[in-house]
């Protein structure tokens, strides 16, 4: 250990003396408090340190003293369902320990070292390993096998002992190495270095949310990076809560980083009490949440991001599907911003460090669905939330994430104000991963592509008209053009708005998603081909058949789909009806 002593003291950030030999990013013990800080830059024994607490009433000329290592999350079971801060320490505990309020270097073991685990090995005495081969299984809840691997950083190659079946605390050791090396149920990695895999693999399954908005129109893939940029009441909160009960992944991290207090406490009061709808058991039995309010240090907020990353990529080395909720990466660029201030370095576009995009990259760069070094195929998909000040897209944080991401979820201010959620706006959202989850979509229904293409197209030719409108009114259009007005509308009420209080339409199974875009754009075919025949407009709108397309999203179960056949069916013979009404006139 090496000791030295503050030499300055501006906020987060302490200057310390007499810390040669340290390394960059080595955690130290700061003050008489023993506050948790990490060494972000050294120059000739003099070291700048950023401090995860709050350093109100430290002198100068405190002791600090390093641990020579990096900052690191102690990774094993017992994961799952817990509550962090971004450096792993458990608000649970704590808040038992000694009540609503952190004390100053208050710490807590990560995970519970009391708590037996069943382990069953899956290997034998003198069997050949090399990291991340598994050594055996945990029952970590009941909806999570959890693997227990050999560290990546594991160097030998034969196992001399293994322990037999039976319970183990996370520090039991449950195996050892012919170099001596002891395996236990646990095991560090820091927080800043991604976790090594075999090969990056391409995308190419979606991650189904069941927001039909999403899933049909802007798909995010398993592995991918979304971002979800919105002002302030927009529903970036809402539409992740939404994301992370009804999404297709295995693990679920969500990190509330500098978001408001009140925010925070709707999400721990309510994931515990929210039903997997793949399991019927709680949300919290496949979720990790790290919570960091705006009211907390923000050193811990710049951290937390990849707090959340580690425990993602342990889970995806397990060969798990896991999806993080970052909300949001604009309190994180804040965060670096105070950071970089109070280091009095050059700053660059809006007061934000030069090195800002590096960052936004090294997080997303982080996701991706890869081979893992026990064989298995994980994914890491990333959704992080912008909070534009004002909704301006054109703000740093929102471009340069636009840049590292592959998808884009903006939402719109007057989506919102109307009431229609998500408020995904379709004129300036876009997914590159439509083309390459195609594949998947065509086994499940290869009318996808078609009707996806068609229906956003509908919705820009819509735009266009209303700017028409808007000058000269609707009567002087078209009826072509007034159908695609009618039609447009269909698809934003019976499509895209969806409810989160309707026990039907809070999830769309894929099948039923198509069925729905396909039968509107029948419709929307039929009542064109139709009106071309000199059928008025008037009497196509007023088909009974358009209502019931409409209330198919809450009227037609998920596991009910038959009767959108029984739709398609009134939809044929009311078109066939209409005509035959107009040739009697038209032969009259």
């Amino acid at each position: 250990m090496i000791e030295g002593r503050i030499t300055r003291i501006s906020g987060p950030i302490v200057y310390a003396e007499g810390l040669d030999g340290c390394g960059l990013y080595d955690v130290v013990d700061v003050g008489n408090s023993k506050l948790i800080g990490e060494i972000i830059r050294l120059q000739e024994g003099a070291a700048v340190i950023q401090v995860y607490e709050d350093t109100t009433g430290m002198t100068i000329g405190e002791k600090v003293v390093s641990r020579l290592r990096p900052l690191a999350l102690c990774l094993g079971p017992g994961l799952i369902g817990k509550i962090y801060d971004g450096i792993q320490r458990p608000l649970e505990n704590m808040y038992e320990e000694t009540g609503a309020f952190l004390l100053s270097g208050q710490r807590s073991a990560p995970l519970d070292e009391q708590k037996k685990f069943h382990f069953v090995p899956s290997l034998e005495q003198n069997d050949e390993i090399s990291s991340g081969v598994v050594l055996g299984t945990v029952q970590e809840t009941e909806s999570i096998i959890h693997k227990i691997m050999v560290p990546p950083l594991t160097r030998g190659k034969k196992l001399t002992k293994i322990f037999p079946e039976g319970d183990y605390t996370i520090n039991d050791t449950i195996a050892e190495t012919e170099l001596g090396e002891k395996l236990q149920l646990s095991q560090y990695w820091p927080v800043r270095v991604p976790r090594p895999y075999v090969e990056k693999l391409s995308v190419s399954e979606p991650l189904m949310t069941g927001q039909r908005v999403i899933d049909v129109f802007f798909p995010l893939s398993k592995g991918g990076t979304a971002a979800i940029p919105g002002g302030f009441g927009t529903g970036k909160t809402m539409t992740q809560h939404a994301i992370a009960k009804w999404c297709d992944a295995d693990v679920i991290v969500y990190i509330g980083c500098g978001e408001r207090g009140n925010e925070m406490t709707d999400v721990l009061s309510e994931f515990p009490t929210l039903i997997d709808p793949r399991t019927g058991r709680s949300l919290m039995e496949r979720t990790i949440l790290i919570a960091n309010t705006s009211n907390m240090p923000v050193a811990a907020r710049e951290v937390s991001l990849y707090s959340g990353i580690t425990l993602a990529e342990y889970y995806r080395d397990m060969g798990m599907a896991v999806a993080i909720m970052a909300d949001s990466t604009s309190r994180w660029a804040e965060a670096l911003r105070e950071l970089s201030g109070r280091m009095e370095e050059m700053p660059a576009e809006e007061g934000f460090p030069a090195y800002l995009p590096t960052r936004l990259a090294e997080f997303y760069e982080r996701a991706g669905r890869v081979t893992t070094l026990c064989s298995k195929e994980g994914s890491v998909s990333i959704i992080g939330a912008v909070s534009p000040p004002g909704g301006d897209f054109s703000e740093p944080v929102t471009q340069h994430t636009k840049r590292f991401t592959r998808c884009f979820w903006a939402l719109d201010r007057e989506l919102a104000n109307a009431r229609h959620y998500p408020a995904i706006g379709w004129i300036e959202s876009y997914s590159e991963y439509a083309a390459e989850v195609e594949e998947w979509w065509n086994r499940l229904d290869p009318r996808w592509a078609e009707v996806r293409l068609q229906a956003l197209d509908l919705l820009k030719r819509e735009q266009r008209l209303l700017q028409i409108v808007r000058l000269i009114g609707p009567d002087a259009l078209p009826a072509t053009d007034r159908l695609i007005l009618i039609v447009a509308e269909m698809i934003k009420n019976g499509f895209l708005q969806q409810s989160a209080f309707d026990d039907i339409d809070v999830y769309s199974v894929p099948e039923k998603q198509i069925m729905i875009l396909s039968l509107i754009m029948q419709f929307y075919i039929g009542a064109l081909d139709i009106i071309k025949k000199g059928v008025s407009l008037s009497k196509v709108s007023l088909l009974p058949v358009r209502e019931e397309i409409i209330r198919i999203k809450t009227s037609v179960p998920n596991d009910n789909l038959e009767q959108i056949a029984v739709v398609a069916k009134h939809l044929a013979e009311q078109f066939d009806s209409l005509e035959q009404q107009y040739r009697k006139v038209d032969v009259r």
